[in-house]
């Protein structure tokens, strides 16, 4: 049968009589401190890669740009369309006001001044 193991057991845990240093602790005098190597998920390559496989990575950048590019110019465009157009449906025309018809037919309030008089 197993031997049951003591929780404060001092087996795995450092002993009290040996100090510890901190290596970031400040005023110790540790001139040689070098930070920790970051470690990097996608190191860089340790050589350049030959120029046949930097084309086709350019290329296939350039595709994925274009792309995206266009995408975004498309939904701009179909999001400006569909705001015009609702803008006409609530208020029944056309929402652009330096786009309305001045018809010279149709003569305006202020270059009239027959109104004002209409009541004396």
């Amino acid at each position: 049968m197993a031997k049951p193991q003591n929780p404060n057991s001092t087996q795995n845990l450092p002993s009290s009589s040996t100090p510890t240093k901190v290596s970031g602790e400040i005023g110790s005098g540790n001139t040689s401190y070098s930070a920790p190597k970051p470690h990097f998920p996608n190191p860089p390559d340790p050589t350049n890669p030959d120029p046949a496989a930097l084309r086709e990575q350019w290329r296939y950048a350039i595709r994925q740009y274009s792309k995206w590019y266009s995408h975004a110019w498309g939904t701009a465009i179909l999001a400006g369309l569909s705001f015009f157009a609702l803008g006409w449906i609530i208020k029944g025309s056309n929402p652009l006001p330096s786009r309305q018809d001045d018809s010279p037919a149709r003569p305006s309030s202020s270059s009239t001044s027959d109104d004002g008089d209409v009541g004396r």
